[in-house]
Formats: C-alpha cells, structure tokens, sequence
C-alpha cells in the first residue's frame, strides 16, 4: 500500500512538473506589446483563473507610470489571484519533493530519509502535492458548464458565442484617460475568433506574408525568428483542426489612438512536428491538445482591424 501511495505521488509530480511546450504559433513563450500594460498582468477570468507570465520580451520599455497598488516592479505580476511565488517555498519543496523521489529510486519510501519530523514534512508534502495536482486538474479540466452556451450577454450567433464577459475593462482606481475601459461588439469576437484561426494557419504554412496581415511587426519579427529556428532543425509544425472552445474578455481600454483588447481563449488543436522525412518528432497527428493562452489585439482607435499584438502564457 505504501509502494502504491509513493508510485502515485511520484506520478503526480511528473505530471506535474514543467514540459517541452508544443510549437504551436508563439512556441509557448510570452511577449509582445500592451501598451502602458505591458508590464502589468491582465485581470483573471474563469479560463485564465491565475495569474499571466509577465511578457519576456517586449519593444516596449518598462514603466511604472501605470502600475497599479502591489507592482514591485516593471515585469512582474501584481500580488492578487496565484501570481507571485515565493522562492524560499519553491526551493524547499523542490528541495523535499527531490529528496522523497530520490528514496523511491534507491529502494525507500518516498520520504525516506526525512528523519526527525519525518511524518510531519511527509504529511505537508502531500499536502501541498494535492494542492498542487488540484490545482492542475483545475486549470487543464475546468468545465464551462453542462454543454455550450452563450457567452457575451446579448450575444446569440456567431463564433462570438464563446467569448464571455470579466472583469470592469479597468483596474480599480485607474482614473487615467489613457485606461478607460472599451466597449466590444459581437463584430470584435468574432474577428478575435477569426484571428485564432487564421494565425495557426499562417504559421503551420510559415507565410510570413499572411502573419503580417493579421499581427504587429513585433509579433511578426518574433514569429520569423521562431520560424527560421525551426528550418535551422529540419522541422516544420503545424497546427490544424483549431477549435476555440472558450473565450473570456480580460479587459478592454484605449490609449491615445490605439484600442486594445486582451481576451483569455481556450482552444484545442492537432499540433504536430515532423522532420524533412515527413517523420513525426513531436506532438501527435491524431490528438487534440487543449490550451489556454491569453492574447492581446490592437488597431486603430474605433474602426481599424484588429491585430495581435502580445501573447501571454499562464501560470
């Protein structure tokens, strides 16, 4: 029983722990542009119920000029929702979870070895192992409710239908002119949804032309570099059958002459990576893979075409 209980936790934090991201367009990384908010994480929503990555590469500079109340500094995640970790507790349950795995391997319990208290760290890892698989499941299952419906009040055709309404479109307290919030239209969720689409597409065929249609020069610049990556390796991914399966609007303002609009999307997709033989290398060619991204768009203030501007990965 005890062998049993050990096998599945070590299971669990295998699961667990971080893999090779897909190659799906933006490779699982996060950057971009949003504006004064590039620096700060966008509000949460039920697809997005934890805290985004802070972008990792961006034209724009840090500022703090529009940081809300708990921005330490420019480039991390204010300290609301699951956002900031301490390192001390990363590095000690790293610490004590290598230990537990290391006694399975050389033939002792997963806690062998934690003498003095033993029991007590022994019950806290589960603990937090539970915490954290929970957590997981959480975020990799989370259910929108028995079968589709609407999302956007008012909303009843289109592939709008996905998307729901979060959040004020504003951080509390955010009197600036430059951040007032943004009212969308079913015309805008739908475009949303159509750039999902069409961004995979443009990517799997590697037509740089079409990405600029439809994405900032930023966004095009790294999506060149990821694609020249992949052909210095022989390899080429695709992405095929995307399926939005939830969006949720995280927030919407403007500034100056430019709209932005940052929407948390779940979708699934066939991403597969094959070699110049045609031989598969990563992915699958059959399963679907579910992921949840939050992406930002931009145009021009009140009647331009949206484009994608940021790409954020979540916690």
């Amino acid at each position: 029983m005890r062998r049993l209980l050990s096998a599945t936790l070590l299971s669990l934090a295998i699961a667990l722990a971080p893999g090779i991201a897909l190659a799906r367009v933006g490779s699982g990384a996060s950057f971009g542009s949003r504006g004064l908010r590039t620096y700060v994480a966008p509000p949460s929503t039920s697809v997005s119920p934890f805290s985004a990555q802070p972008i990792q590469r961006s034209l724009t500079a840090p500022s703090q000029r529009y940081a809300p109340p708990g921005l330490a500094s420019p480039g991390f995640a204010p300290s609301y929702g699951y956002g900031r970790r301490s390192a001390f507790t990363s590095g000690l349950l790293g610490g004590l979870l290598g230990a537990g795995i290391g006694g399975l391997l050389f033939g002792g319990g997963l806690f062998n070895g934690l003498h003095g208290g033993g029991s007590l760290i022994g019950l806290l890892i589960q603990l937090a192992l539970l915490y954290y698989a929970g957590r997981w499941l959480y975020r990799r299952y989370a259910a929108t409710g028995s079968g589709a419906r609407p999302v956007f009040a008012g909303l009843s055709a289109g592939s709008a239908n996905r998307f729901t309404a979060s959040g004020s479109g504003g951080y509390a307290g955010a009197s600036s002119p430059t951040r007032a919030s943004l009212a969308l239209t079913r015309q805008d969720y739908d475009a949303f949804s159509s750039l999902l689409q069409e961004m995979q597409s443009a990517w799997s065929h590697a037509e740089l032309a079409r990405l600029q249609r439809v994405a900032t020069p930023e966004m095009v610049s790294y999506f060149a570099e990821q694609l020249a990556e992949q052909a210095s390796r022989g390899e080429r991914n695709t992405v095929s059958d995307v399926r939005l399966e939830k969006g949720e609007l995280s927030e919407a303002w403007s500034e100056g002459r430019r709209d932005y609009a940052t929407v948390a999307m779940r979708f699934s997709a066939i991403d597969a990576t094959r070699d110049r033989a045609g031989r598969l290398v990563d992915g699958s060619d059959v399963e679907h893979v579910t992921t949840s991204e939050l992406w930002t768009f931009v145009r021009a203030r009140g009647d331009g075409n949206w484009l994608l501007s940021a790409i954020q990965q979540l916690r």
